[in-house]
């Protein structure tokens, strides 16, 4: 397994380089094709429910249009330069597929980006997104289609470039379909890190060691600097148990599953996995 078509929404704005910097970490050992992908507003749908939803006259409305029309082409020109500088910059071609070199395009849609998102992701080997910061990253949206409605792999990327994603690698080990599949679509990375340890949070001697045991036997044989590492809780909350546990490793990136047991927003936004993503500073991969 590796990667070799990564899709990267291109917004346009002052998150854009730090998530380009991530997928290109990616994508250089692997010569990966680099898919940066902008949508623009659906600025026509825009004036079609402004005028049938009695929002002032004609002339406001074609006043709103007008401006909404200038704030897009606006941030598709920066969308677009930001990723022109940003392959100057790496010496990747762009407008043309490579052969195993690191290649990208730009590519322009209109209309819901979670939308368009969804759809190129699923023909993805990852998705590369940044953090749900409002003003700055994806849209909550976005991070749920990404996760929920590609069945492919998410990679979120910190608001800074990271050193490396090939040191210590941290797999927040659950017992579950969703951390397997997260394992799996790592693997390539796996592959290539100095160290991995497969962290277990619980209480001491509970049933997620023997699972955990299964993990490491098998990723040694992509691997053989694999570690195990049972934490127990004792009455601290299990994501802070685990974020210590990746400072004082210093690891480089987080790889684990993706739960919800409720509404599609929770998933981002409600539980352990949200708290994760709020308090670490290295990329997470993250399946579902």
């Amino acid at each position: 397994m590796t990667y070799r078509y990564l899709l990267v929404p291109a917004t346009g704005t002052a998150a854009d380089p730090a998530v380009f910097a991530t997928a290109m970490k990616v994508a250089r050992p692997f010569g990966a094709h680099l898919e940066f992908l902008h949508v623009r507003a659906d600025v026509t749908g825009v004036m079609v429910s402004l005028s049938t939803g009695g929002i002032g006259g004609g002339a406001a409305v074609q006043g709103v249009v007008d401006r909404l029309e200038t704030e897009s082409r606006t941030i598709e020109a920066a969308a677009r330069a930001g990723v022109e500088e940003f392959c100057k910059a790496n010496a990747v071609p762009l407008g043309i597929a490579g052969a195993g070199a690191v290649s990208a395009e730009f590519t322009v849609q209109v209309g819901s980006s979670a939308q368009w998102i969804a759809e190129y992701g699923r023909f993805a080997d990852l998705v590369v997104l940044g953090r749900a910061e409002p003003g700055l990253d994806a849209a909550p949206e976005v991070l749920e289609a990404a996760l929920m409605d590609t069945g492919r792999p998410l990679l979120i990327a910190t608001p800074s470039a990271p050193e490396d994603l090939s040191g210590t690698v941290v797999i927040a080990w659950k017992d579950t379909p969703e951390a397997a599949r997260a394992v799996v679509a790592a693997m390539p990375l796996l592959e290539r890190a100095a160290r991995i340890l497969v962290v277990t949070v619980g209480e001491a001697g509970d049933s997620r060691e023997a699972s955990a045991g299964r993990v490491r036997r098998a990723l040694a044989w992509h691997n053989p600097n694999v570690e195990l590492c049972p934490l127990d809780r004792g009455r601290r909350r299990p994501f802070d148990v685990l974020l210590e546990e990746v400072a004082r490793r210093r690891a480089r990136l987080l790889v684990m599953g993706g739960y919800s047991h409720s509404r599609l927003r929770e998933v981002i936004f409600g539980g352990f996995t949200s708290r994760v993503l709020a308090g670490i500073d290295i990329p997470v991969l993250i399946a579902h």
